[in-house]
């Protein structure tokens, strides 16, 4: 219970100038025995706290307090069960690609790319083409008129593209895709959103429409047995990309070196989007307030990023 209570509190100090509700709820767990008792009948792996508060959003129709959340537990702690236990954390935030662009154009030098996205829940984050961009008032035309307007505050040197890159390819790996056509699956993605971010609940509604315009491939897979036979499918002539945001912190150290050593014998060109510490092998001095690095090849630290894209601090 001592682990989960931190855990909590982690979250809140996350959250904290992003979403007051959610920053009050996790404190709030982190001192509650009913909560964290409840917590402690669920798998280590789903005590998440992103997990939790999406489910009580899923089951009350409304982000919970801790009145409310309490409610859940005593009187439809089985309910609220099959739902953590259904379900995975699979935010797809459309505003990650802001943040990726600049390192996905360096990685094609102007040629076709071909993208694999590992974890990509309901593939949003493969439409880099669909959307358009602001950088700090350098606008970037997508191809979409009604998908949103991605906008990102840049610092450093940031190689801001003239274009978006040519996609001449895409698919997306997940162990649980999600289904952009799925009212009940696009119904989850925004449990997923922290109540007092109205920003990203405009932006999932805009990346849908464009996504179902066009649905991406997402094929159902584990990353360290199935990415291979996937980038098999690439087409020659195009630049694989192999890329990831906030994946690999919910597999075990093992898997992550498995999975380095695989992206590594593809010969793709690889972008991890994870906290510090968590790509195999790569040091990052701590930076208050970047929880997210952006890492070619699993060697080059490129820039320090916001988890939900709405900054990127390029390191040059």
């Amino acid at each position: 219970m001592a682990d989960t209570a931190e855990r909590y509190r982690d979250f809140a100090r996350e959250a904290h100038g992003r979403s007051a509700a959610y920053e009050a709820l996790a404190e709030s767990v982190a001192g509650d025995g009913m909560v964290l008792g409840f917590l402690g009948t669920l798998p280590e792996a789903k005590r998440q706290p992103n997990l939790l508060f999406a489910a009580a959003r899923y089951l009350l129709g409304e982000p919970a307090d801790i009145q409310a959340l309490r409610g859940l537990v005593g009187r439809d702690a089985a309910r609220l069960t099959e739902v953590m236990l259904a379900r995975r954390t699979q935010t797809n935030e459309p505003a990650r690609c802001a943040t990726l662009l600049p390192a996905l154009a360096l990685a094609g030098q102007g040629g076709p790319l071909a993208l694999i996205e590992v974890g990509a829940s309901a593939g949003l984050t493969l439409l880099f083409d669909r959307y358009s961009y602001d950088f700090g008032g350098r606008v970037i035309r997508g191809s979409h008129p009604e998908a949103p307007v991605l906008r990102c505050a840049v610092r450093g040197p940031v190689p801001v593209p003239d274009e978006i890159p040519d996609i001449a390819w895409r698919a997306g790996l997940d162990l649980n895709p999600l289904d952009v056509t799925s009212e009940d699956d696009v119904h989850w993605l925004s449990c997923l959103l922290w109540p007092g971010e109205d920003g990203r609940e405009r932006r999932l509604v805009g990346a849908v429409a464009a996504a179902r315009r066009d649905p991406p491939t997402v094929v159902r897979g584990d990353l360290t047995t199935d990415l291979p036979a996937l980038a098999a499918r690439a087409p020659a002539g195009a630049t694989l990309v192999v890329y990831h945001s906030a994946v690999l912190a919910y597999v075990t150290a093992e898997d992550r070196t498995r999975f380095a050593d695989t992206v590594r014998r593809l010969g793709a060109v690889w972008l991890s989007n994870e906290g510090p510490g968590i790509v195999p092998g790569v040091s990052v001095p701590a930076r208050e307030g970047a929880p997210f690095v952006l890492i070619r090849d699993g060697r080059t630290p490129l820039a320090l990023t916001d988890p939900h894209g709405t900054w990127l601090d390029w390191l040059g």
